[in-house]
């Protein structure tokens, strides 16, 4: 029997004619898939596919790796570099050599004038590995600045602050692998379905094989959430507060395994005076979960055999989200799940290199997890480049957040942004409008010259895009994966490689310091700069041709070890990157700066991804396959709380907060709570014009996910026509 239409057409995949494939690795996200791109006859690029025999995806990839190779004629490139004298004059077409030119002559007059320092560099986690080490040696071997940092301070500081203090370095410790091993895992603050889908595939395809308690720490119902097996709504901001608990019910009930705790950690005892004023019962009323559940979820995570946590930007994205790594850190030593299979302590990293930048850009110190504030490490870098190690400042300068501030305050006069918007990435946007505005001289660097920074800026330098570039990407669980250049930069775009070295002739350092021509050179450096001192971040045993052999390889894989596989897990001795060797466990006490939900704003706001866009939609935007899915801004509300405000399923609101406004859709869902909303933060011109912003004061990272708002219906003539004006630039 038939259904449905008659005369039913099957369905076809249309052929693309593609007479060739070259292996590259997603641009998107930290997953680190494997791909493989298809060009047609003439050399452009039809289509793309996962490759199959790569440990990470396997084949697979999610929506936006299947339409990457629309990224290549996607609206808004930038073909030439482009000068004008005043921010708001046109903007005049020139060439590569004026344009560098004059960005140097105006860096160097504003450092003359104003000091080293007044002029800052903020980057990206969007680059090559190898671009970040090349704009490292740029920024402190030959500029000088010590004003200079990547917005993965937006997604990550809090990680690998947390890392750091905990363990003595930054670098996450777990693998995919682990979710075949673990007995236990708890996501905090992660959406993996929606935010990073193949890391799912692999996490669901191992609870497919052998079942094991998932529990998702959430506000919303994720749905993540919806496929737990637990499920804690907790209050927004409290997390230190669950995990001061938990850690209370198993050191209370000696369920920590204290063999571990006495062999390979230091603080237990600071750690235990702490959470006993966290117990159940009053933590409860803090974090919105009841006692009994924080009992259960303790006994099961301290009970199984191998346990693990994994979080993304619910914890990062806080006041003290770099205190919520630690936390993490601390239930996982206590129980002893680090360095073992199925037992790690996972940040799941946002950008596809965000990793590279932390490890190689010297942003928050000098290349390899290097620091200023260490003789050693200045010498050891200053003898490689070629340099005085005096021309190094002592310690590290302003993170990016602090930079906009110093900007604000008069102390910083020009910027470099390198791949980055803050007019859509920075909280407030209304006040980094006019930060922008005081800046003497400003130089967007970018794939596309329509990105909204650009607006203030006195020059434009085109960048290439992605796969247009060849260099390395490392993942999430550490894994150095190569990009192979599929087609050429498009119009007059150069790889960033390419700028960075060129802009490195300007300057007098640059004739001291030796710049590869090749990024496989630049990796090779990388590579030497990695060896022994007893670092974890080896990858003296790599090169571009073993990368792509191997299809990714995790450090640390030094020049001694054998095969391609690298090594999956770190601190599986019990051995840490500390002074003593051991793990720090560090008393975490909540404190409630939060901005909460009052009479004048009754409303938390929350804010995550959606799988269709990518960060701030500069990419994703432009792909209609993309964006049809997911094209206006809108706003998850719980149907009662609409009810009493009069509020109808896809009617405009206005949501305001102390700092500004907004008009979005709205959705209504169970997935909130009557006092929450949700607003995918991809839509930069509703979350950002009302977020908060403070920030952590480890770290530095803004808190995104946890402000007041209040909500009105207004005329829906009128906010459509807002709605349809906004999406003209």
């Amino acid at each position: 029997m038939l259904f449905g239409r008659k005369d039913r057409k099957a369905i076809t995949i249309a052929d693309k004619q593609v007479v060739e494939w070259k292996y590259t690795t997603c641009g998107y996200c930290s997953t680190g898939c494997s791909i493989d791109v298809g060009l047609d006859a003439e050399g452009k690029a039809v289509a793309t596919r996962g490759t199959a025999d790569a440990d990470v995806n396997r084949g697979k990839l999610c929506i936006k790796g299947v339409f990457e190779h629309h990224l290549f004629d996607s609206a808004g490139r930038g073909l030439a570099p482009l000068m004008r004298e005043k921010t708001f004059d046109p903007y005049q077409k020139t060439d590569w050599d004026s344009a560098l030119d004059k960005t140097a002559s105006e860096i160097k007059r504003i450092q003359k004038t104003y000091g080293r320092d007044s002029f800052a560099v903020v980057s990206t986690g969007q680059i090559l590995t190898e671009e970040f080490y090349t704009l490292g040696k740029l920024v402190r071997g030959c500029i000088g600045t010590n004003n200079y940092d990547g917005n993965t301070t937006l997604c990550m500081a809090s990680a690998v602050s947390g890392y750091k203090r905990s363990f003595g370095s930054d670098g996450p410790p777990g693998c995919y692998d682990d979710f075949e091993h673990t007995d236990c895992l708890i996501a905090f603050g992660s959406n993996l379905p929606e935010q990073h889908p193949i890391i799912y595939w692999r996490l669901k395809e191992a609870l497919e094989k052998r079942k094991f308690p998932l529990i998702v720490v959430d506000p919303r119902v994720t749905m993540l959430a919806q496929f737990a097996d637990i499920h804690l709504p907790i209050t927004p901001g409290t997390d230190v507060v669950l995990i001061n608990s938990l850690m209370y019910v198993i050191l209370d009930e000696g369920l920590e395994d204290r063999d571990y705790i006495n062999a390979h950690t230091d603080g237990i005892e600071a750690v235990e005076a702490a959470v006993k004023g966290y117990d159940p019962v009053s933590a409860a009323k803090v974090c919105g979960i009841d006692e009994d559940t924080i009992r259960t979820v303790a006994r099961i995570y301290a009970k199984a055999g191998a346990a693990m946590s994994i979080w993304t930007m619910g914890i990062n994205q806080s006041t003290h989200g770099s205190d919520g790594v630690v936390n993490i850190n601390n239930l996982n030593l206590i129980t002893g799940n680090i360095g073992k299979p199925g037992s790690t302590s996972l940040s799941i990293t946002g950008q596809c290199n965000a990793m590279g930048t932390r490890e190689w850009s010297s942003c928050s110190g000098l290349p390899g997890y290097r620091y200023l504030e260490n003789q050693a490490d200045r010498d050891k870098i200053a003898d490689y480049w070629g340099i005085d190690e005096s021309f190094f400042p002592e310690k590290r300068g302003l993170q990016q957040t602090d930079i906009f501030s110093a900007i604000e305050t008069g102390e910083i006069k020009g910027l470099w942004l390198v791949a980055t918007n803050p007019m859509t990435s920075m909280p407030n946007t209304s006040r980094i409008r006019k930060i922008l505005e005081k800046l003497e001289f400003l130089v967007v660097q970018d794939t596309y010259g329509d990105v909204e920074t650009n607006q203030y800026s006195h020059v434009y330098l085109p960048g290439a895009v992605w796969a247009e570039k060849e260099g390395c990407f490392t993942n999430t669980e550490r894994r150095v994966n190569l990009v192979r250049a599929v087609v050429k930069p498009k119009g007059d775009s150069k790889t960033d490689f390419w700028i960075f070295n060129q802009m490195a002739k300007r300057f007098s350092n640059g004739e001291k310091i030796h710049f590869p021509e090749t990024s496989s050179e630049a990796f090779q450096e990388m590579a030497e700069l990695s060896k022994g001192e007893g670092r974890t971040l080896d990858i003296s045993g790599m090169t571009h041709d073993k990368i792509e052999e191997a299809r990714g390889i995790q450090w640390p894989f030094s020049e001694d070890d054998e095969g391609l596989k690298g090594n999956p897990r770190l601190y599986t001795d019990g051995h840490f990157q500390t002074k003593s060797g051991k793990a720090n466990l560090i008393p975490v006490i909540f404190k409630d700066n939060n901005e909460c939900p009052d009479e004048q704003y009754p409303f938390w706001m929350n804010s995550g991804r959606v799988v269709e866009h990518f960060h701030s939609r500069t990419k994703t935007g432009k792909i209609g396959n993309l964006n049809k899915f997911s094209p206006t801004p809108y706003m998850e509300m719980n149907p009662d709380a609409a009810r009493d405000l009069g509020v109808d399923h896809q009617s405009y609101v206005r949501i305001t907060s102390r700092r500004g406004d907004a008009v979005v859709m709205v959705q209504l869902t169970q997935r909130v709570p009557r006092n929450m909303v949700f607003i995918p933060f991809h839509f930069h011109d509703c979350v950002n014009r009302v977020s908060l912003g403070l920030l952590d004061e480890h770290s530095r990272q803004p808190a995104f996910k946890q402000c007041a708002i209040r909500i009105e219906p207004i005329d829906q003539a009128l906010a459509g026509q807002l709605n349809a004006e906004r999406r003209t630039f």
